[in-house]
Formats: structure tokens, C-alpha cells, sequence
């Protein structure tokens, strides 16, 4: 009876999809702080980071050849080489049904609604909450 009420009781983690493979997680941001601090929150939850990018330029070519393995892209809005508005469009322009969640610092609320017009799917605020991190992917992802 107790394996059965541990069986009910354990919850399944957030990253796994119905058949049980993970969803796959593209990361571009150019802070490795923040790309080791979201790869630790996503594996929490089994999510599989397939790859990351540290500027824009890297994180559209690596979007293109992934394609379409990527279940969602976090992307910061501040980078080198490109933004994050000009990779998402480009991205948009790519793969129109992109899932998209913005990382943005507190302060630049006018990038995360333009973001927002441009077809991102949701926005996280720095610094990262592991609680609103998962929530707002789940949201998307769901």
C-alpha cells in the first residue's frame, strides 16, 4: 500500500512531455552566470538544454540548426553582435510558432512588451526566481 500511495504522490516533473522525452530548451543569453543558473533550474525539473548561444547572431544559426528539435527558446534581450528584438523576429520570420520567453532585466519593460507585439510567448524578470522560471515555461509550454 505504501508503494502505491508513493506512486500516486510523486510528482512528475515539469520537463517531460506525455510519451516522456524531455522538452527541449535552447538558451541565448551572453551571461554564463545566467546560462548555468537556467540550465540548473530546467534539469531540476528534467528539461533538456539542447544547446545554448552567448550572443544573437550564434543563437539564430543555432535555432536554424536545430530546428525543429526546439521545444522553447529563453533569449536575453541585451547581447552582443544582435539583440534579443532583432533574434526574435528573425527567429519569428524562421518558425513562426517559435515559443519564445524573454529574459529581461527589471527596467527595460518597453523591450518585453515590444518583445511581447513581436510574438515572444511570455518574459521572466532578473534576477531569476526558480519558482517563476518554471512557471512561466509551463505556461507556455502547456
Amino acid at each position: 500500500m505504501k508503494v502505491i500511495e508513493e506512486h500516486i504522490n510523486k510528482k512528475r516533473p515539469e520537463g517531460l512531455k506525455a510519451d516522456n522525452t524531455s522538452y527541449n530548451i535552447l538558451i541565448i543569453d551572453d551571461s554564463m552566470f545566467i546560462v548555468k543558473q537556467l540550465a540548473q533550474i530546467l534539469s531540476s525539473e528534467s528539461y533538456n538544454v539542447i544547446d545554448t548561444a552567448s550572443d544573437g547572431e550564434e543563437g539564430v544559426r543555432k535555432y536554424k540548426e536545430l530546428f525543429p528539435k526546439v521545444d522553447l527558446v529563453t533569449l536575453d534581450i541585451t547581447m552582443p553582435k544582435k539583440d534579443g528584438l532583432q533574434v526574435l523576429k528573425e527567429i519569428i520570420d524562421f518558425d513562426k510558432d517559435a515559443r519564445i520567453v524573454i529574459i529581461s532585466a527589471i527596467g527595460k519593460q518597453d523591450y518585453v512588451k515590444e518583445a511581447l507585439l513581436l510574438g515572444a510567448k511570455n518574459y521572466i524578470v532578473k534576477p531569476l526566481n526558480r519558482e517563476k522560471v518554471l512557471e512561466r515555461i509551463r505556461k507556455v509550454l502547456m
